[in-house]
This record gives C-alpha cells, structure tokens and sequence, in this order.
C-alpha cells in the first residue's frame, strides 16, 4: 500500500504545473502521511485497520495586478433600441399623425455599438477609475406599421396604405465618445465586480429609412428626416464577473422637430474588463 500511495503522488507531482517541495512526514498522533502538491493536499491515512487516502483542492481566484492605463480594443455591444414618445400629437411635421404611428415590433429594434477602443485611467487604488474611448453606434427602429417618411422640400411622414409592408426601420448611426467613472470593487481580479456612469455624446454620419414591400421590393432613401445632428446620452454599465451589461438614455429627443422621441438602449457588452 506504501508504494502505490508514493506512486499516486508523484503522478500528481508530475502533473502539477507548480509543485511545491514535498513535506511528507508521519504523525505519530493521527497516523497520517501529508503530502502537498501545488493547491493539492494528499492524506493517507492508517488509522484504520484499512488506509485510505483523501485528496483536497483548494482554489484560489489568480492575484491579477492591473496596469495605470489599461487599454481594451475592438469591444461589441448587442442590444435593444426603444425610444420614450412624448409627442404631442398632432405636431410638427407630424400633424396628421397618431402615436401608434410609430409603435416599434417588439424585439426587432435592435442596438450594435462597435467600440474602436475603451481605456482605462488608475484614479484611486484601481478601484476608481476614468473610462473613455471611442466607437459607433448603429440604431435601427423597426416600425410596425406602415409610415413613410419624405423630404418634399422639408420632412414629412405618411400613413402608406398603397402597398404591403415586410419591412420598415429607420436607421440613425453615430459616431460616439463616452466617458464613465468606474468603480472597480474587485481591482486584483480579472472577472470581478464594478459599476460605470457617465454620459456620452455621438454625431450623426448617416440616416436613412430601409423598406420592404410585396410591390417595390428593397428600397433605400438616405436623408437626415429632421434627425438632431447631436445626440447626449447618460450611459452605465454593470459587470458581473464575466457578464457585462450596458443602458443608455438620450437627454432629449432625437428629432430636431415635429415628434419628441427620446431614444434609449440596454444590451450585453463582449468586454475583456
């Protein structure tokens, strides 16, 4: 029995990755021989009339020291886009107009931000930290129902019941700076605990209204529609181990005029930190 016990533990000598001096010795008390291998503790014990061996693991979360500056590249957002209707209807550009106009299909507004980079700036012990980068965010609203919107000469939106709609998004994308204060509640762990606020601020580079009909097929107008150049937003984020989970909610609406639609998001965020 002594030899396959000394056989057992030398296997496990050689598959440690960092094996620790063996400190077997015999305890004239408990009869046990003890033998530690990296996190591994391996008993023998012969105090019984037949020996028996107990093996123990003990895990521990890896000692990560963080850099001052940090540096995250290419980081993906997937999520939802929504919108708050304060509109006072009829208004603007809208007068013919109804809120259920511009009810969206539930689960078909989607948000995909694509960060070109994320840093993070050491403010106090690693547990507060500064986050800023910079990135773009594609908004798309699919419409339920069959509104069209039109420049002729200023913005205008119709009832469109002259053809079937399969498909109807408006699309407004931005280039967009955020900056978040960060609080880091587990600064020696890669996977840990935090929390981030702030706000950002994006500029529009492109909008347009993307349409499927039975009669017309694919269709594609790219125009501003009246959309503010400029869109301000409070953002956050939670990261929970290795989930991370984004929001965000304009200032004001996302219209320059005619309808007061304040745009928000929420989604999961693919994050090294």
């Amino acid at each position: 029995m002594k030899k396959k016990f000394l056989l057992i533990a030398a296997l496990f000598a050689m598959l440690a990755s960092q094996a620790q001096t063996d400190t077997a010795g015999k305890n004239t008390n408990s009869l046990e021989d003890t033998i530690r291998v990296g996190n591994m503790v391996i008993v023998r014990n012969t105090g019984n009339d037949n020996d028996s061996i107990v093996i123990h693991t003990h895990h521990r979360h890896p000692y990560y020291k963080p850099s001052n500056i940090s540096t995250n590249w290419v980081i993906l957002d997937l999520g939802f886009a929504n919108y708050a209707d304060n509109t006072n209807y009829p208004s603007g550009f809208a007068a013919a107009s109804t809120k259920d106009w511009f009810n969206l299909r539930t689960g078909k507004s989607v948000d995909v931000n694509i960060w070109l980079f994320m840093q993070r700036l050491n403010v106090i012990k690693h547990v507060v930290n500064l986050k800023y980068g910079l990135g773009i965010e594609l908004n798309n609203y699919r419409y339920s129902s069959p509104v069209l919107f039109s420049e002729d000469p200023s913005t205008q939106v119709a009832y469109d019941l002259s053809r079937h709609y399969k498909k109807n998004k408006l699309a407004a994308d931005y280039v967009t700076v955020p900056l978040m204060l960060n609080f880091n509640f587990t600064p020696h762990r890669r996977e840990g605990f935090g929390i981030s606020f702030g706000a950002s601020a994006g500029y529009l580079y492109s909008s347009r209204q993307k349409v499927v009909t039975n009669e017309n097929g694919k269709q594609k107008k790219h125009d501003d529609f009246d959309l503010d150049p400029w869109k301000i937003s409070w953002i956050g984020e939670i990261q929970l181990g290795f989930m991370r989970f984004y929001g965000s909610y304009a200032t004001k609406s996302m219209f320059k005029q005619g309808l007061d639609q304040i745009p928000y998001t929420v989604g999961i965020r693919f994050s090294n930190w």
